[in-house]
């Protein structure tokens, strides 16, 4: 055990290991999960205080494939493990007050966005480590967990990916773990469910969807959802934009600078258009450059330069989003794009006729 400064008292935190963590795991539900008082004891928090930083982000834990409190019946189960954490006599077990919370293996992946701190980057650096050792973990359950779940797993490690990034430089071994992972499971992920998805997408009769990170959703959603999350500027390269670029632009938050890179190929965007764009949404800082001729594929990106920097390839131009069969996915591997965003800042005013 170690001591933790989480509290206000001291808390034992416990040391993470295969053993302990192989006498952790139970079967609740078909899935495999962690209780909340030993993934308390593992971040070095009283239970209670563990399950209020995840209440403070829910929106992280939605659907049983992340987390959930067992009913009676599965607490009388759960009770009847020889190792169950809440048979202890030392004050936590004999007086169960209300029904645990459980976490699955997703669900604990996500603690590591929610706990902050040089323990929490610690102890989620060895629980991956432990989980990465115990190979079968997720193999010896691929008959309990359905392909659309692991469809979900795999685009939940993605994010979790980009939202581990935001954590201290030494959590960069989590990421590295977190793609084995990934790699694990490319060939469940694939095939029949995403080939439903496309082929759902390819047959929709109405217009205005398009697929974002592989999730299907109309493409309104997914520029105000990527437009939104910008905190100080917002980059379009684009040489095809039209009076549609413009307006799912107003998504942007209030005091953020947009930039628009573009040579307009066609002149599809007016003059009279952009100006009557600023007159009606006056809140937009907007400003034109153009990109010099040398760019084909469209990109966003999100506050270049800063620690919270984000990428993303766009398969269509935005004038044209939704109308067309089309993908927008992130790309986690920004620092290969400094040097064409460099150049494209060089670059002179776009003038519209």
């Amino acid at each position: 055990m170690e001591e933790s400064k989480n509290e206000k008292n001291t808390v034992e935190v416990a040391i993470v290991s295969e053993e302990t963590i192989h006498n952790k795991i139970y079967t609740v539900r078909g899935y495999k999960v962690m209780l909340d008082v030993d993934l308390a004891e593992i971040y070095g928090y009283e239970t209670k205080n563990f399950n209020r930083q995840v209440k403070n982000n829910m929106a992280k834990f939605e659907g049983d494939d992340f987390m959930f409190q067992v009913s009676d019946e599965e607490l009388e189960e759960l009770l009847r493990c020889k190792n169950c954490t809440l048979n202890r006599g030392d004050g936590r077990g004999m007086h169960v007050k209300y029904n645990p919370f459980v976490f699955t293996e997703q669900g604990i992946y996500m603690l590591m966005t929610v706990l902050r701190g040089e323990l929490a980057i610690k102890q989620s650096r060895a629980l991956v480590c432990t989980f990465k050792r115990m190979k079968d973990y997720i193999w010896d359950n691929r008959d309990l967990i359905g392909q659309r779940e692991y469809v979900q797993l795999s685009m939940q490690t993605a994010e979790n990916t980009r939202d581990i990034q935001k954590l201290k430089s030494d959590i960069t071994s989590i990421e590295k773990q977190m793609c084995d992972v990934m790699d694990q499971l490319e060939d469940v992920v694939t095939k029949s469910d995403l080939a439903e998805m496309m082929n759902n997408f390819v047959n929709k009769e109405d217009n205005g969807w398009l697929m974002y990170n592989t999730k299907y959703c109309t493409a309104d959603l997914a520029y105000s959802e990527i437009y939104g999350q910008a905190k100080k500027t917002i980059y379009v390269v684009d040489n095809y934009i039209g009076l549609r670029t413009l307006v799912l632009l107003k998504n942007a938050s209030a005091g953020v600078e947009i930039t628009l890179f573009s040579d307009n190929v066609g002149n599809r965007l007016h003059k009279l258009e952009y100006k009557d764009f600023l007159r009606e949404y006056p809140m937009i800082r907007l400003k034109l450059k153009k990109t010099g001729g040398i760019y084909h594929d469209r990109f966003i990106v999100l506050d270049y330069g800063t620690e919270e920097e984000r990428i993303f390839l766009c398969g269509a131009s935005s004038k044209d989003a939704g109308a067309r069969v089309t993908c927008i996915v992130e790309d986690f591997g920004t620092e290969k794009y400094k040097g064409l965003l460099d150049e494209l800042l060089k670059n002179q005013e776009m003038v519209l006729v």
